[in-house]
C-alpha cells in the first residue's frame, strides 16, 4: 500500500477527492479543511493499493497540485486494516508488478546526478578494482562491483528514453561519461603511485590471471550477462525490490573493466586497454538496451491492462 498526502487549494479539493473516490483500490480517505499553512489549503490523505497508485498520481497531477500545493507519497510497510486488504484485492493487477513511473523518474533523477558523492564512489570502486586486477583477487573485484554506483545513470538513461525526457537523458549520460572518465584518470595516477611504492608491477598485470583475465577479454557472454543483469536491475527498481540490485552490481563487468583499462594504460599496454574498453562499452550497452526494453514491455503491459479494465 501507498500513503498519499496532498495539500490542495480549497477550490481544487473537491476535484481531488472525486478523483480519489473514483479510483478503484483507495481507502482511508481523510480531508482536513484549512489544515495546511505553507502553502495554504486543505490536507487530503488517502491510502491506495500500489497497483492503482500510478493511475491516481497521473490524474492528480492534471490538477497542477505540484505547483499550487503538493503531492507526497510514502510506502506503507504494515497496514492492519480490512479496508486496506479489500482495496488491494479490488485493484486490478498485482502490487509486485506495478510500476510507479513518477517514483521511478524521481529516483533515477537523483541517482543520475553528477555529484561529489557519486564521483567519490565510482572512483573508489575503480581503485579497489585496480587492486583486484593487479593482485588477481576475485574478492576485491566483487567488492568493487558492489560499491560502484553506475547502475543509477544507466537506469536513468533507460527511463529517459521510455519517458521521452531529454533532460534526464543528458543528466544520466553526463554522470556516466564524466564519472568513468574521472575515475579512470584518477586510477591511472593511483596505479603509478602504487608502482612507485613497488606494490603494483607490470609483471603482475601481464602475468597469468585466471580470476580476473576476463575483464579485458570480452566475448558474447559478456553481452548476454549484461542484458540479463539489466533486466533484473530494472525489475528491482520498478518493483521496489532494491535488494536485488546488489546481485546486479556484482554480475556485470563495468567498474573492473574500467580499472583494468586504467592500470594497463599506466603501463602502456594498449592491448589490455582496448580490450577492457570494449568490455566496458559492451556491458554498458547491454544494460541500457535491456533496461529500455524492459521498461517498454512493462509500460505496454500496464497500458493494455488499463484498457482492458472495466
Amino acid at each position: 500500500m501507498l500513503h498519499l498526502r496532498l495539500i490542495t487549494p480549497a477550490d481544487r479539493t473537491e476535484s481531488a477527492v472525486r478523483l480519489i473516490e473514483e479510483t478503484v483500490g483507495t481507502t482511508h480517505l481523510v480531508v482536513l479543511p484549512g489544515a495546511a499553512r505553507d502553502p495554504a489549503g486543505d490536507v487530503v490523505m488517502v491510502d491506495v493499493a500500489r497497483e492503482a497508485g500510478d493511475e491516481l498520481l497521473g490524474k492528480l497531477r492534471k490538477l497542477d497540485l505540484e505547483r499550487t500545493g503538493s503531492i507526497a507519497v510514502e510506502s506503507i510497510d504494515l497496514s492492519l486494516s480490512e479496508r486496506a486488504e479489500k482495496a488491494s484485492e479490488d485493484a486490478p493487477g498485482e502490487a509486485a508488478d506495478a510500476v510507479l513511473w513518477e517514483h521511478l523518474a524521481d529516483a533515477t533523477h537523483e541517482e543520475s546526478t553528477l555529484s561529489f558523492t557519486y564521483l567519490a564512489f565510482i572512483t573508489l570502486a575503480t581503485m579497489i578494482a585496480a587492486c583486484g586486477v593487479v593482485l588477481d583477487n576475485a574478492v576485491l573485484i566483487v567488492g568493487a562491483m558492489a560499491v560502484g554506483p553506475e547502475f543509477g545513470p544507466l537506469a536513468g538513461f533507460s527511463t529517459a528514453v521510455v519517458q521521452r525526457a531529454p533532460r534526464l537523458a543528458l543528466r544520466s549520460l553526463t554522470a556516466l561519461l564524466v564519472g568513468f572518465a574521472v575515475a579512470m584518470a584518477v586510477t591511472v595516477g593511483f596505479s603509478l603511485f602504487m608502482d612507485a611504492l613497488h606494490l603494483f608491477s607490470e609483471d603482475q598485470l601481464e602475468g597469468d590471471r585466471p580470476n580476473t583475465g576476463f575483464v579485458y577479454a570480452p566475448d558474447s557472454f559478456s553481452f548476454v550477462v549484461a542484458v540479463l543483469a539489466g533486466i533484473a536491475g530494472t525489475l528491482s527498481l520498478t518493483s521496489a525490490k532494491s535488494g536485488a540490485l546488489i546481485g546486479v552490481a556484482i554480475s556485470v563487468t563495468t567498474v573492473p573493466a574500467a580499472a583494468n583499462a586504467a592500470v594497463a594504460l599506466s603501463y602502456g599496454d594498449m592491448r589490455q586497454t582496448v580490450g577492457s574498453a570494449e568490455q566496458l562499452l559492451l556491458n554498458l550497452l547491454g544494460i541500457v538496451v535491456a533496461g529500455t526494453l524492459t521498461l517498454l514491455a512493462q509500460k505496454w503491459f500496464w497500458n493494455r491492462r488499463n484498457a482492458a479494465a472495466p
